[in-house]
């Protein structure tokens, strides 16, 4: 896999180009992803004479089998610039390395260690016959607000609330990406409707639009349905 470097609206000289492949070292950052598929570095120039301080800007863009990575930054030049862009995309290398790896079975239990640890799932003798145990029958309900739910599982309700700016859809996908996650949730700038972009499959995007209606109050499924297709 080869670095490809290029200017927006500026020439790059040569010496810079070497100076990115010295600084990217791709066998770093295959430690933290094996499945990259290419390296993007792309520098353009602010003409304004007032933002000389931040002047140049580089542009990472990290693409592999997973999300799409990208780093950015701006300095007085495009050397200080490609140093603090390169430690930003390691940083977010590390910490998507770091979450695959914690993804793989830490505290996994086994199919064996199942029944004893979470409670009122279902016993087997050894036979293999499944155990009619009257008082797992007897299932409890809790109430989270308006959701009820039945059983002790493992169930955590968490709400959060965030102010968002209403934004296009490109720039929409461009935070999803940046952010490393498969779905984004914004506001559109131009229904100022809530929206939802998603992964579907390889570098193909969804987006779900959902338009308030008062008589879909009684349709059933609609917009909450699972991302996909």
């Amino acid at each position: 896999m080869d670095i490809v470097v290029k200017g927006r609206k500026t020439e790059v000289p040569e010496r810079f180009r070497k100076h990115v492949a010295e600084k990217l070292k791709l066998d770093k950052i295959q430690k933290f992803d094996g499945k990259v598929i290419s390296l993007d570095v792309e520098v353009s120039k602010e003409p304004n004479p007032r933002q000389a301080d931040r002047s140049d800007r580089v542009e990472i863009t990290l693409r592999s089998r997973g999300p799409v990575i990208r780093a950015e930054a701006a300095a007085g030049d495009a050397y200080a610039a490609l140093d603090l862009a390169t430690g930003k995309l390691e940083a977010r290398l590390r910490k998507q390395h770091d979450k695959r790896y914690s993804r793989r079975g830490n505290g996994r239990l086994s199919a064996a260690e199942v029944g004893d640890v979470v409670p009122g799932t279902a016993a087997f003798d050894e036979d293999g016959e499944l155990v009619n145990d009257q008082a797992a029958q007897e299932v409890p309900t809790t109430k989270f607000g308006s959701l009820e739910v039945q059983g002790e599982g493992p169930l955590v309700m968490r709400e959060k609330m965030h102010v968002a700016a209403p934004m296009l859809l490109d720039q929409a996908l461009y935070e999803m990406e940046l952010v490393g996650h498969d779905f984004y949730l914004f506001v559109d700038a131009e229904t100022k409707e809530p929206s939802v972009v998603y992964r579907r499959h390889a570098y193909d995007y969804g987006v779900i639009h959902l338009r308030t209606d008062p008589l879909a109050a009684d349709e059933a499924g609609g917009a909450g349905g699972a991302l996909g297709g």
